[in-house]
């Protein structure tokens, strides 16, 4: 069973008390009569064509069928071709489900959508999940939605009973965030190695270094961030008014951004114990060798998000010693952790590789630390030597007399702003103010695709 602690003031924990509780469902129906809850599904689509992954989808099609209190389900699909729009047609067809929206990225309709926004100065031309899913909540927003949830086709473990609380906060009691947590595990195994392993420990150890210094402001958002339970969870609803104002990363810092976003922007947020049985994603490779994949290009893009927003909007200043000090720091807690897992496992019964665990923490995790702050790092280095190299030498004098430095440190400070701000996309509330017909764009839209797919 869970506890009852509360343990933040910010952040509402609904921890799950009793298996069951047949009240939700009938509360969120109704709700649902004068506030419009719609959820979104951003999904490839190798998620509904591989056969590997085609169960795992069915299954939360023939769930999200028990979910009478939303007015819409909207699947935004990417790398997908006509023929895949089609099968997922007959697919959400077979499963009987009739509040369904086909969100096809690559058809002509939402792809004008993107060269609007593009055109006006947005930058949304990569295309990426969140570039996807920023699109499915301007749909849902065009279509009057209150409350917007957000989901990852990849769950194995799905039930619409999952859903029923996560939107319970937001939807029942008026909150403006709730965010899932659960236990990852599969094969009587841990996972979620990326909380676990570095976003944890790195936030210790961010916490140990500002409570020396007496640094309250990077105190409370690292406070803030450690009390979720699960900071690296997909699945979320906002309330309609917030998530007009959010700015959403367009890369593995997803989340820990969202989260920087909600600690700025709302002051009700809840986090929700979703699942009383263990709950299952597709797992990421490790990817060592590669830092352009798999955990390394994803705690990489963690850990950059995170340090970018303590220094833009924080004010933290980051060296070459501060890296490197924090990257000691922080292997310190990922051993003392390790230990307390290892222990934790035992008391369960649970298998737990020790070596494994460290060598994740001592091998892609630090480097990823390291990497991430190369990355931000390099370029104040590279012009501090330059800026040195020219100032010794004479044949730079004329070009000194000139302002060449002057020039060098004003670029270097242009350069700053740009290198520590997360590619992310802008808000629909500033889309809506340069693009006043957008909504009506999007719904004409929406109508037009309605006609071709889920008759």
């Amino acid at each position: 069973m869970s506890n009852f602690a509360q343990k933040h003031t910010k952040i509402t924990t609904f921890h799950l008390l009793a298996k069951t509780n047949p009240k939700l469902k009938t509360e969120l129906r109704h709700r649902s009569k004068w506030k419009k809850a719609v959820l979104v599904v951003p999904l490839l689509a190798s998620e509904f064509t591989d056969p590997e992954h085609q169960s795992v989808f069915a299954n939360i099609l023939k769930q999200l069928r028990g979910a009478s209190y939303l007015s819409r389900i909207i699947l935004g699909v990417d790398q997908a071709e006509e023929e895949d729009i089609q099968e997922l047609d007959r697919l959400v067809n077979r499963c009987r489900l009739k509040n369904c929206f086909i969100q096809h990225n690559d058809g002509p309709g939402f792809t004008a959508i993107y060269d609007q926004l593009s055109e006006a100065g947005f930058a949304l031309d990569v295309p990426g999940k969140g570039r996807n899913m920023f699109l499915s909540f301007g749909i849902a927003m065009a279509l009057g939605a209150e409350s917007v949830g957000l989901i990852d086709a990849d769950i194995r473990t799905f039930r619409r009973e999952q859903l029923d609380r996560l939107f319970y906060p937001v939807q029942v009691l008026n909150y403006q965030f709730s965010k899932a947590f659960y236990a990852r595990l599969q094969e009587r195994k841990m996972y979620g190695r990326v909380k676990r392993l570095l976003l944890d420990p790195l936030l210790i150890a961010l916490k140990r270094k500002f409570t020396d210094t007496n640094e309250d402001k990077i105190l409370r958002l690292v406070d803030f961030l450690l009390n979720f339970h699960y900071q690296l969870s997909g699945e979320v609803v906002f309330e309609s008014s917030l998530l007009k104002r959010m700015h959403f990363a367009m890369n593995w810092g997803v989340e820990i951004f969202t989260l920087i976003e909600v600690y700025r922007k709302a002051t009700n947020v809840a986090q929700v114990d979703i699942s009383y049985d263990p709950f299952d994603h597709k797992h990421q490779p490790v990817s060592e060798a590669d830092r352009e994949k798999g955990l390394y290009k994803m705690a990489t893009d963690i850990v950059t998000t995170l340090l970018s927003a303590l220094v833009i909007e924080e004010g933290l200043e980051i060296s070459d010693h501060f890296i490197r000090d924090l990257t000691v720091t922080y292997l310190n807690v990922g051993d003392s952790l390790v230990k307390m897992y290892a222990d934790n496992a035992g008391f369960s019964g649970l298998a737990y590789d020790t070596n494994h665990e460290e060598a994740m923490v001592h091998g892609v995790f630090r480097n990823a630390i390291l990497h991430a702050g190369d990355l931000l790092i390099s370029p104040y280095q590279l012009v501090d030597r330059f800026s040195t190299f020219v100032g010794s030498d004479k044949a730079f004098e004329p070009y000194l007399a000139s302002g060449l430095l002057q020039t060098i440190a004003q670029t270097a400070q242009k350069a700053q702003i740009k290198l520590f701000e997360t590619p992310q996309t802008v808000s629909w509330e500033r889309v809506a103010r340069r693009l006043p017909k957008i909504f009506y764009d999007i719904i004409d839209v929406v109508e037009q695709e309605k006609k071709r797919y889920l008759k």
